[in-house]
């Protein structure tokens, strides 16, 4: 049984109060050592729709589990024909105003961990991301553990699906699509070159646990950090909002800026609503 993941969450106490300048923002950004936790909202200027923003993915799409993909065949064969059709969009999705703005950033931040699988911050020159729930552009084999390139298996894909020719219009940030039942049911899974084992997108699936060494450098970076910058991410999930918790309990100032609440908000130092895009170009050319 797929179970739907989290859309929203009940916030306890009064919301926190909103501001639209970055007046306050730029004073903590400016002492340096900022570390950078980003979300999808940071991707959606790239044409990659964000999970549970007005109009997200999650209100029309129940993601890939981690269960179905590896106690079922028929999941895996429409994960795979849907993700092949969506890789082609993530594949061509470029780095946005906000995440050059970061790049820009660099010399005032001690990291970023971004929640993102789609590289666009490696794209636009950040150094040194961590990639807290992996990447889409690597497969991992369940059996022997082997990585390879997102791009050859689609070239063994396309090979072994020569008369598929789905599209779509709609992607999800996880690179996965919708295609109808009968689209999908002649699709060709490969499986991995070196032992014939399953293949698996190096990505962390909903109800997949972020392997425990990420974590640990996270809550290192966390720990070490001046101020932690919350960028496009609503937190409803426990894998981001633990370093918002962690760094509020040990007095590190926490500033996001997100469109519409996030469940990180009764740990912030402070909440920015502004467009991404917009809001970290002008900040980076207020400290630059």
């Amino acid at each position: 049984m797929r179970t739907r993941p989290t859309l929203s969450w009940s916030n306890p106490g009064p919301a926190l109060p909103r501001t639209t300048t970055l007046t306050d923002v730029v004073p903590i950004v400016a002492e340096g050592g900022v570390l950078v936790l980003s979300g999808a909202g940071l991707s959606t200027e790239s044409g990659i729709p964000d999970y549970r923003g007005e109009g997200g993915s999650l209100r029309k799409h129940t993601p890939m589990t981690y269960e179905e993909f590896t106690t079922s065949q028929a999941g895996r064969q429409r994960y795979w024909a849907r993700s092949h059709v969506g890789w082609r969009t993530i594949a061509r999705a470029r780095p946005n105003a906000g995440h050059h703005a970061v790049t820009r950033l660099a010399g005032l931040l001690s990291g970023v961990i971004t929640q993102n699988v789609d590289g666009l911050h490696q794209a636009a020159g950040s150094p040194d991301v961590v990639e807290l729930h992996g990447g889409l552009d690597r497969v991992i084999c369940l059996d022997c553990g082997l990585l390879s390139p997102r791009i050859d298996l689609d070239r063994r894909l396309r090979e072994a699906n020569p008369d598929f020719h789905a599209t779509t219009d709609e992607i999800n940030p996880d690179g996965d699509v919708f295609l109808p039942e009968e689209t999908v049911k002649d699709f060709v899974v490969v499986p991995c070159v070196e032992c014939g084992g399953v293949l698996k997108p190096d990505v962390v699936f909903f109800g997949e646990n972020v392997p425990r060494p990420r974590v640990e450098q996270c809550y290192s970076l966390v720990d070490g950090a001046r101020s932690l910058l919350v960028l496009g991410s609503s937190l409803t999930v426990m894998s981001g909002l633990r370093f918002v918790r962690r760094a509020a309990t040990a007095g590190i100032p926490v500033v996001i800026i997100n469109r519409g609440e996030t469940r990180g908000d009764p740990h912030a130092s402070l909440r920015v609503d502004l467009p991404l895009g917009e809001s970290l170009t002008e900040l980076a050319g207020l400290l630059l």
